[in-house]
């Protein structure tokens, strides 16, 4: 079946990018993931339309990722279809005070871009290494701000094939969360409002904020971010931290011994040894404080990943 949905594919979709079995370590910050069966670049929205609606009508599971910044793919891969958003669509213009982003464009890239036009407010997501539509899913946020403080509205495709737009309060954004993943929306395009600063002050701040990251995170490994959520009333990397697993590794999986909230790869890591370093810390906090943490970190290709 997945044969022969990958042949009509390659013939529906001229201009997008159709790859079978496509080791996934290639497409994740964590260069860690098995193999997608099918792997699909859309070149265009008709094209994710089109994708989707062939894979719901073939019944061919499938995972919607935009930069693999947030996400452990499992070693054995995934069997289904595996659509990027983060490939091609990526245009981004500027009317205003108003930036108009496709779903695949980087955020720090939109970030520049409102540098490049003397735009303040979103300074916080120049260094979040993941795209527009994975930001609006995850409510991304940093040093403060969040995607809901700047965001307008969303361009999203419903699982019934319609194109709606919702505004930020419809998005019902909080934190590290949206209704994007509940009702199994996929992302198209977002409108962002920021306001008219001075492109010196703007710029001051960014490297300021880049300065902190390459200080304070272990940016010289693969990882995928923070890896678990902040729990209510504390820090996940001090609780981590706290509990004596700073520096904690399994096989090539690590708890940084620069901050503890990452899990990096050290060299060779894989997704087994990942996940189960995550299932140990979070294990070692419960026992020692009684805060269950929530990983922040998407898991995809797990039979029973225990989290």
């Amino acid at each position: 079946m997945i044969q022969e949905f990958y042949q009509n594919m390659k013939q529906q979709l001229p201009e997008g990018t159709i790859l079978e079995q496509e080791p996934m370590n290639r497409h994740t910050s964590f260069r860690i993931g098995g193999p997608a069966d099918i792997f699909v670049q859309p070149a265009t929205i008709d094209e994710v339309w089109q994708v989707l609606s062939m894979a719901r009508d073939k019944k061919v599971p499938f995972f919607v990722m935009g930069n693999g910044s947030n996400l452990l793919v499992s070693d054995e891969g995934f069997r289904g279809m595996i659509l990027h958003m983060g490939g091609n669509l990526r245009d981004i213009s500027v009317e205003g005070d108003m930036i108009y982003a496709q779903a695949g464009a980087m955020l720090g890239n939109v970030a520049r871009t409102a540098l490049e036009y003397g735009l303040t407010g979103m300074e916080f997501a120049a260094g979040i290494p993941g795209s527009l539509g994975g930001a609006v899913c995850m409510n991304a946020g940093a040093y403060g701000g969040e995607m809901k403080d700047i965001l307008v509205d969303a361009e999203v495709l419903t699982p019934d094939g319609e194109i709606k737009t919702l505004s930020v309060d419809e998005l019902e954004l909080s934190y590290r969360h949206s209704v994007i993943f509940e009702r199994n929306y996929v992302v198209l395009a977002a409108h962002i409002r920021l306001s008219s600063g001075d492109k010196s002050q703007i710029k001051i701040r960014m490297d300021e904020l880049a300065q902190a990251r390459k200080e304070k995170q272990p940016l010289e490994y693969p990882s995928a971010g923070s890896t678990f959520k902040r729990p209510q009333g504390y820090f996940a990397g001090k609780l981590i931290q706290d509990a004596g697993l700073k520096g904690y590794t399994v096989g090539g999986a690590q708890v940084s011994e620069k901050h503890s909230g990452f899990v990096v790869n050290r060299g060779g890591a894989t997704a087994e040894e990942v996940l189960f370093l995550m299932q140990q810390v979070r294990r070692k906090v419960k026992e020692r404080f009684g805060v269950e943490l929530e990983p922040e970190v998407r898991l995809l290709g797990f039979a029973d990943a225990g989290m």
